[in-house]
């Protein structure tokens, strides 16, 4: 695995860059990105270009051997851009546009802004398209950061009326599907139909799925516009785009397919202070991340693009955009560096060289402070540089178990939650963190995926069951468990003839009767797990395998196959996986709190994600805070 740095020459005299250069090689570094923010020193006047910067600091950089990913500068339309077309600016949720003033200012929708993205796109890569030092591009940056997305300008609204037509023919057939006939929402033509905002209570729940739908597909044709330009004139160059944690505004593997290699931004001080991690965990945590934090989107990019991924951004010190942000604890930068390797990362990019003196991302630790002296992850750095010389490259292993993500599946469970506490997200996560706590490796794969080399397989939820996706199941053999929900919607969003959870009943005879979302502080005990959150009533001549104190059925099993009718504590989720990894065969660890095993073909890496040392039994071993082990298999 490869090691390197996000790095703006454009913020930077001219004079520091080779000693820049000098310091990355010495560092263990070989992999430089640039230029992903620099429209405006790329073409500070409309039509005239400035190459002559862009040149001397990709000879610099290339002078000592680093090779070079070079960013698509879409991200940040420069000012003259946005003063020639006003209108290219996104509109939130309340009609108020996303101004210049900071990046990701545009609409996805906007034909006027496309073609300007598709000429410069154009002229960076006929300009650069086949220089030996540029290995890889990176289309725009992180897209949908900042809530962008969905944006409800005039532009987005008549690329919405384009899509339905499209997708219905017909607004009879769309009325019908969206089931308009309730409160008097039909429409007479799709020219009628405007984005479900502003509405006076609850927008129908059919309309916001299908405008998440089509919000998606933008950013997907937005990202392969840049995509067939680079193709076709850096032909011999692979593609990227930098993903983030915890966002599921856009289908992920629909721009996975158009890329080489999917990367992600990775922060997990961050994410750990800013999602729904309990305040125990915040604290335990608060220097190291969760330990499945990082894994997870390691496990979730790498099904994204047929197995090539990468870390774009990794967070090496405190962090400027959490409500709180600490530093990472001694050794956490070289630990989440070797994670990475463990999944399989192809390189891990640490954001950024140097920390910036201005603007708004000044408070973001660099490996280097703004005068130059090394930042505390520095050395962290080179320690892992020699780590990953001393194990080797890295090829990854055949995960025992899978678990099945649909961005359709969030968006859904998002627009109707039908309780507060129930998020797509969190469900997945605590799934993905039961199994990676009883030592099983893990696939993260879309609904449409090959499930025939698992060993079990697990789908928190999948409320719209994609064609084709029970013929999969029923030709497996192995565990398979689906959770609450599951079934319960049709594609345009309607409860399923005959009650959910619809198709899967061609695998279990069970009907979903009731459904009840319970408050926090509500936790109905049972048999050392309890029913919390979420619940359903089942009907079905099977017998439960599990129900709560008053018999109520929870799970329902036939032959390989189980459904879970509640949100699942630790505790059951725990139960669960030991009862599939047993009839599949499994062997599972009990590892303790904070330590976390992954294999590749070669190589059992062992993590120690706790704040103290923990003896970890399956090594016999005590292992330090913040530190790793390695052994070959």
């Amino acid at each position: 695995m490869k090691l390197g740095c996000c790095y703006y020459p454009e913020h930077w005299p001219e004079e520091v860059w080779a000693e820049d250069a000098r310091r990355m090689a010495d560092m263990g570094l070989s992999l430089v990105r640039i230029g992903e923010f620099a429209w405006s020193r790329i073409e500070q006047h409309p039509g005239q270009y400035e190459w002559g910067w862009l040149d001397r600091a990709i000879n610099t950089l290339a002078s000592t051997g680093l090779k070079i990913i070079l960013g698509t500068p879409t991200a940040t339309p420069p000012k003259w851009l946005v003063d020639t077309m006003p209108d290219i600016v996104a509109l939130d949720e309340q009609g108020r546009p996303r101004g210049f003033g900071s990046r990701r200012h545009y609409c996805f929708s906007h034909a006027g802004y496309r073609a300007e993205c598709r000429r410069i796109v154009a002229a960076l890569a006929q300009r650069y398209g086949h220089h030996p030092a540029i290995v890889m591009w990176q289309t725009d940056n992180e897209y949908g950061c900042h809530d962008t997305v969905l944006s409800f300008s005039d532009a987005a609204a008549n690329g919405f009326r384009e899509w339905l037509a499209a997708r219905y023919s017909t607004v009879e057939a769309l009325n019908t599907a969206w089931g308009n006939v309730f409160w008097s929402m039909e429409y007479r033509a799709f020219a009628e139909v405007d984005p479900p905002h502003l509405t006076v209570t609850e927008a129908n729940p059919a309309h916001w799925l299908d405008y998440r739908r089509f919000a998606s597909d933008q950013v997907a044709n937005f990202n392969r516009e840049q995509v067939e330009i680079l193709r076709k004139l850096s032909p011999d160059k692979n593609i990227t785009h930098n993903f983030m944690g915890f966002f599921t505004e856009f289908d992920h593997h629909d721009v996975g397919r158009d890329i080489d290699v999917a990367t992600w931004d990775s922060y997990p001080l961050g994410f750990l202070e800013q999602f729904w991690f309990s305040s125990e965990e915040k604290r335990a945590y608060l220097r190291q991340g969760h330990p499945d934090i990082a894994a997870f989107h390691h496990d979730l990019y790498r099904g994204c693009s047929n197995g090539r991924w990468g870390v774009m951004e990794q967070q090496p010190g405190p962090v400027n955009w959490a409500r709180f942000n600490p530093a990472p604890l001694p050794g956490m930068v070289a630990l989440w560096t070797l994670e990475a390797c463990a999944h399989g990362a192809e390189f891990s990019s640490y954001f950024r060289w140097r920390q910036a003196p201005f603007a708004q991302e000044q408070m973001h630790a660099g490996l280097l402070r703004p005068d130059s002296t090394e930042a505390e992850a520095a050395p962290e750095v080179r320690a892992a540089a020699a780590a990953l010389t001393d194990i080797g490259p890295q090829e990854m292993a055949q995960a025992q178990a899978a678990l099945v993500f649909s961005y359709e599946a969030a968006w859904t469970v998002g627009i109707q939650p039908q309780g507060q506490s129930f998020r797509y997200l969190e469900l997945v996560f605590e799934c993905y963190s039961a199994l990676r706590a009883r030592g099983l490796d893990v696939d993260i794969v879309a609904p449409d995926a090959d499930l025939s080399a698992y060993h079990m397989v697990v789908v928190p939820t999948l409320p719209i069951i994609p064609e084709g996706f029970v013929e999969r199941l029923a030709g497996l053999t192995c565990p398979v468990l689906l959770g609450p929900r599951s079934g319960s919607k049709t594609a345009s969003f309607c409860i399923p003839d005959g009650l959910a959870p619809g198709e899967i009943r061609q695998l279990l005879p069970i009907t979903v009767t009731r459904v009840e979302s319970l408050p926090g502080g509500v936790a109905e005990a049972a048999d050392g797990w309890a029913v919390t959150r979420w619940r359903e009533d089942v009907a079905s001549d099977l017998a439960p395998e599990l129900s709560d104190a008053a018999g109520r059925g929870v799970l329902y099993h036939n032959g390989n196959v189980r459904y879970l009718a509640i949100w699942p504590d630790r505790a059951l989720l725990r139960l669960m996986i030991e009862r599939m990894a047993d009839e599949a065969g499994l062997p599972l660890i009990d590892l303790p709190e904070g330590i976390r095993v992954r294999r590749s073909a070669s190589h059992a890496f062992t993590f120690n994600y706790a704040a103290e040392p923990v003896f970890a039994a399956h090594l016999g071993e005590t292992l330090p805070a913040a530190s790793w082990h390695v052994a070959p298999l």
